[in-house]
């Protein structure tokens, strides 16, 4: 395992493009409830034993109450901006970009990459940076494999932060592979333009043979559009640079690829596994936050989810899409964050760190603090 400090530059490179462009993309947009700017004081490379290396880093508090952030997608890495949801002086923030995706290698790596791997590898990480258990934040996918991974590791897991739950069923897939043309027909004209008519009987086929054509004059024309499909539907009003990034080359294939290979294998896990399991993480505290208008990710999965698990703290985002970085889901999470420092305290209360900045105070509208505490 590689540790080096990493600087305050970065390499524009085919995966450094996906973190600079990122940060770029949000820098003129960033919710001012977030906390400010920090850069890791570690990371390094998981090695997993088969091809793919996973890349790590460690923020905030090296002795903070530890907090681990799943990225979407499957295959969108992360950024720079995903760890300021949470306090750098309370926090100790691990975030890891997943098999094939950000700069873990082999980009856009399909061989071994499926669920019950990438759980692997999050309690392979747990292990390697000796933590006992942590704070699970995910949204979208991130939703997904935070259920997946608590349901297989209770014991690891201090609570939960949900966003724009997704449980992958083929209802889920269909919708969006088909049903968001409700909302979204220009977007969706766009995506299945793509595919000649007599193949659009069977779109994530289709698809799913061009991405992983290995010609990249066949796999990146499809890439692009499905990116630029996913991006235009994924917030609540149009956001252009939003939707370039996900077009980009750098995101765009692996985004594409890994996403249309989960689907195609129903995730890799029995068929409504994640709430016929749900009774295993249900002792722990959970906030469930979704915008009312997610066209990706409809309200009615998050709706059902918070009806089975009526222990969590269900907050419905009533002028937001998909994105985590629109101002309400925000918001909302870092609130959540903040709630969980209070019940967590303890674990950290011990230990005072300086941070490159101090941390602004979100603005309240209603804390999730007795829910979390219940």
């Amino acid at each position: 395992m590689a540790e080096y400090p990493i600087s305050n530059r970065y390499v524009f490179a085919r995966r450094g493009d996906n973190v600079g462009f990122q940060q770029l993309l949000f820098s003129m947009s960033v919710p001012s409830c977030l906390f400010p700017d920090i850069l890791p004081h570690r990371h390094g490379f998981l090695e997993t034993g088969g091809v793919h290396r996973i890349y790590w880093e460690e923020s905030g508090n090296p002795a903070g109450v530890p907090v681990l952030f799943l990225h979407g997608g499957p295959g969108s890495g992360t950024s720079p901006l995903q760890r300021r949801f949470f306090d750098p002086a309370h926090y100790r923030i691990v975030l890891f970009d997943q098999r094939g995706a950000g700069r873990s290698t082999p980009y856009a790596e399909l061989t071994d990459n499926t669920t019950p791997h990438l759980i692997d590898d999050i309690e392979l990480l747990r292990r390697t940076l000796d933590i006992d258990k942590w704070l699970v934040f995910g949204g979208s996918w991130g939703s997904t494999l935070a259920l997946a991974y608590g349901e297989a590791h209770p014991e690891a897991c201090l609570g939960f932060v949900l966003r724009g739950i997704f449980l992958c069923r083929k209802s889920e897939i269909d919708w969006f592979l088909y049903g968001m043309r409700t909302l979204f027909p220009e977007a969706w004209q766009d995506f299945a333009g793509m595919i000649p008519d007599a193949e659009r009987g069977d779109l994530l086929a289709a698809y799913h043979a061009r991405l992983t054509d290995p010609d990249p004059a066949v796999h990146l024309p499809a890439a692009r559009a499905w990116g630029r499909y996913e991006g235009a539907c994924s917030t609540l009003l149009p956001n252009e640079a939003l939707v370039h990034s996900f077009e980009s080359d750098a995101v765009a294939l692996s985004l594409a690829r890994i996403e249309a290979h989960y689907f195609r294998h129903d995730i890799f896990l029995p068929d409504n596994s994640l709430l016929d399991n749900l009774h295993k993480i249900r002792h722990l505290p959970a906030v469930i936050v979704q915008g009312r208008y997610d066209a990706v990710c409809p309200i009615v999965t998050a709706d059902e989810l918070a009806r089975a698990w009526p222990e969590a703290f269900y907050e419905v985002i009533p002028d937001a899409g998909h994105s985590a970085f629109e101002p309400g889901i925000a918001h909302a999470l870092v609130e959540a964050t903040e709630a969980f420092k209070d019940m967590l305290a303890p674990a950290a209360a011990a230990t005072s760190v300086e941070v490159e900045a101090a941390p602004m105070k979100p603005r309240r509208r209603r804390s999730p603090k007795k829910a979390v505490q219940a």
